[in-house]
This record gives C-alpha cells, sequence and structure tokens, in this order.
C-alpha cells in the first residue's frame, strides 16, 4: 500500500516531531509551574461535571 520510501518518511517525521515536541515541552516546564498553577483542580471539577451528568443521565433513562 505504501512505498519503502513513504514508510521512512512518515517514521523520520513521527520521530523528529515528536523529539521537538519534548524538547519544547521540557523548555517551558518552569512556566507551566507558574502559570498553570491550580489547574489541575480545574480539570478534576471537569471530569466530576461530566461525571454527573453521565449518572444523571442513566438514572433517568431507567
Amino acid at each position: 500500500m505504501f512505498s519503502q520510501g513513504q514508510i521512512l518518511f512518515a517514521l523520520i517525521f513521527a520521530i523528529s516531531f515528536i523529539s521537538i515536541l519534548i524538547i519544547s515541552y521540557r523548555k517551558d516546564f518552569k512556566l507551566h509551574k507558574l502559570y498553570y498553577k491550580g489547574s489541575l483542580w480545574i480539570l478534576l471539577a471537569f471530569l466530576v461535571f461530566i461525571g454527573l451528568l453521565f449518572i444523571i443521565k442513566t438514572l433517568l433513562k431507567g
């Protein structure tokens, strides 16, 4: 389906893209700690809200 050149290109692209993402994240790690402090609580509240919606849906359905 794919030629060997296309597979090689996809592999090299994926490896380089993932490594650039990791390097960029490590550079910005200190800034993430500073600016996104407390964002874990917002994520937790969002997940609880979605869970409550799911529970209400299942209770009203039955």
